[in-house]
């Protein structure tokens, strides 16, 4: 008698037919529901906290370059500190336009330069590594200034460049702005991607320094939650996958 040849497919399991186990379905709609809350509430709280500025001078090369977009922590002008670069608006400075320099001095200090090359604040000599490499702390001496309190004496780390407040000496506030004036504190550049500002440790001998802000903590959320959602999101492409994989046609003998 003639032969045919067959082909059985393995019978199927309850386990083959849906696409993964309940466990899995349960713990990948999970991890997608808490990565969604994670990166969307990442980028809301970086939304309320923070806002981009971009830079459009080189006064405070290196730390940042012209063009550079960095992220700027609102806080209240009286929360700023010595090594702090602040964003601020003041209309004796800049009409119709916000000013990005570093806070070398604040109410009651007295500031000078130059002591060995060197700015000084309140006697003390500062050390400036922010600044452009070999370059001195200021390129004339300008004489000393007693910051009125509730103001600010702000440079911009292109000491050669920089239109700060050793330009507006002459002006009746001697070159300070109102701490009022302060909308921002920067914390990073974000593009190019240089990342957070390092400390400005040189101030430390005349005071606490300003705490980063939660920018880090605000990147960990937003990346924690992308990795959820998409490693919940394969989980079902997966799962039907290696099911497949189990049930391929088996050959069957020949009759």
């Amino acid at each position: 008698m003639g032969g045919e040849s067959t082909t059985h497919t393995a019978p199927r399991g309850t386990g083959a037919e849906r696409i993964g186990s309940p466990l899995g379905q349960r713990l990948s709609g999970v991890a997608v529901a808490l990565g969604l809350v994670l990166f969307l509430g990442g980028f809301a709280w970086g939304a309320v906290v923070y806002r981009p500025y971009t830079v459009p001078t080189t006064s405070m090369a290196p730390t940042i370059d012209a063009g550079d977009r960095v992220l700027a922590q609102r806080v209240d002008g009286g929360e700023i500190r010595r090594g702090d670069v602040v964003v601020f608006h003041d209309k004796g400075w800049v009409t119709n336009s916000d000013v990005v320099k570093r806070v070398v001095a604040v109410g009651g200090d007295t500031v000078g330069c130059c002591t060995d090359g060197k700015l000084t604040v309140n006697g003390k000599q500062i050390e400036e590594p922010y600044l452009p490499e070999g370059s001195l702390a200021e390129i004339t001496d300008f004489p000393t200034v007693k910051v009125p309190e509730g103001r600010l004496f702000l440079l911009g780390d292109e000491r050669q460049g920089s239109l700060d407040s050793t330009a507006h000496l002459t002006d009746a506030a001697r070159g300070t702005v109102a701490r009022s004036a302060v909308s921002a504190r920067v914390d990073a550049v974000a593009w190019p991607m240089k990342g957070m500002l390092k400390p400005p440790t040189g101030f430390e001998a005349l005071g606490a320094l300003s705490a980063p802000g939660p920018l880090r903590t605000i990147v960990v959320l937003i990346v924690v939650g992308a990795v959820l959602v998409l490693g919940g999101a394969a989980y079902g492409p997966l799962a039907k996958r290696l099911g497949r994989s189990r049930t391929r046609p088996e050959p069957a003998g020949v009759h």
